[in-house]
């Protein structure tokens, strides 16, 4: 069953088919007009949320609600939709008449939760990645989801890019030939020691701990949350799940087979989760190396670089670069394509789809088996030795 669950993309159509039987995928619950604007409720109104509020209004779609644990970030969003109604709690939000959607963009502990209350109130949701806190959430999540008739979509926007569908489209091609070896890495210099000085403002700290373990409140628990294993994955998940996923959807590799993982933290003082890692994965057919080093900007960002017998792929940020083999000293690529990982376009595929009722780029399978190999390393680390996915 944790195969069927964690399958890549191409046999997610079958899974679906014997879940719901002849049942259609999704019924539309109200007619569009041209002009009608999706109004939806955001969760979560920290850095993330306010960018993704920002870019759900440059599309045309309005807020109306915003539930946030801490006051300041309540008052920030306002600035920005001074007609959303405010809430401490999501339960009342998601109450709301006239709400299409929600925005969900939460500690990472805290998305099964509000996605279980909003497919409780039949609202579709847009859901921040990583999508879940362990792989047995993962298989949680897909259930919850597919009991319903909602639209959800995982926010991994290199699903919905111009320049990665491209890119993938090269290596469909066959390009690169065999591919035995992909070098997933982020370098950025911005590790430093956490802030554990007073909070500004009211916080509801029960709330932002909701089901984590009950503790006195450390300010930066709450300023720096990623960095603590209680609510997140840690940057293994947090940026490991987009690369991953671009990993597994290029190579058509199915699900990871086992992984090893090493790391420490060198630079961010207080934190749980190691600013410098890396992390090898086991698949039938080939190996990914993910390396991640938050104390330096040499080839600063994100890259993928795919090693096939026939080619490589680089591609970051700027979009994609090929070159055949054999590689020369400094060559020029064979193809290439200039291109940003737009956030917008990702959004209009979500705010589609809830009109049309069509299944989004990134669905809940997608998400569950992005994550997948950052779980399994997370757990590798843990445990100090090789883990196998078979085993969970």
């Amino acid at each position: 069953m944790r195969a069927t669950l964690l399958a890549m993309d191409t046999d997610r159509r079958n899974f679906l088919a014997s879940a719901l039987g002849a049942a259609p995928l999704f019924i539309p619950r109200r007619a569009w007009g041209a002009n009608d604007r999706l109004a939806y409720g955001m969760v979560g109104a920290g850095g993330r949320g306010q960018y993704l509020n920002r870019n759900f209004q440059k599309l045309g779609a309005e807020c109306v609600a915003v539930a946030e644990v801490y006051e300041p970030r309540i008052q920030e969003t306002l600035k920005q939709s001074p007609n959303a109604k405010p809430y401490v709690d999501y339960h009342e939000l998601l109450g709301q008449a006239g709400m299409d959607a929600v925005v969900v963009a939460t500690p990472d502990h805290q998305h099964f939760p509000v996605l279980q209350a909003a497919l409780d109130a039949k609202k579709d949701v847009y859901l921040e990645k990583p999508m879940s806190h362990s792989l047995a959430q993962s298989r949680q999540m897909i259930a919850a989801v597919r009991r319903t008739q909602q639209i959800v979509q995982i926010g991994m926007q290199r699903r919905s890019a111009p320049a990665v569908i491209k890119a993938k489209e090269l290596v469909d091609s066959g390009i690169l030939g065999r591919i035995t070896l992909v070098k997933p890495m982020w370098n950025w210099n911005v590790s430093r020691a956490l802030d554990n000085s007073p909070l500004p403002g009211k916080l509801d700290w029960k709330r932002f701990l909701g089901a984590a373990p009950d503790r006195d409140l450390e300010p930066m628990r709450f300023r720096s949350w990623r960095y603590f294993w209680d609510y997140s994955g840690g940057n293994m998940t947090d940026q490991g799940t987009h690369l991953m996923d671009v990993v597994q959807w290029f190579t058509n590799s199915g699900p990871v087979t086992s992984a090893v993982c090493y790391g420490q933290r060198a630079k961010n003082a207080g934190s749980e989760v190691p600013d410098v890692f890396c992390a090898v994965f086991e698949y039938p057919n080939l190996m990914a190396t993910w390396t991640l080093n938050y104390c330096n900007s040499y080839e600063n960002d994100w890259s993928i670089q795919f090693q096939g017998d026939q080619g490589t792929m680089i591609l970051n940020d700027a979009g994609y670069r090929v070159w055949k083999e054999p590689v020369p000293k400094n060559p020029d690529p064979v193809q290439s394509m200039a291109a940003p990982i737009p956030i917008e376009t990702h959004i209009q595929n979500f705010l589609d789809c809830v009109r049309s009722r069509k299944e989004p780029n990134a669905p809940v399978e997608v998400g569950a088996s992005a994550v997948s190999a950052p779980h399994l390393a997370n757990l590798a680390f843990h445990e100090a030795r090789q883990v196998k996915l078979s085993d969970y």
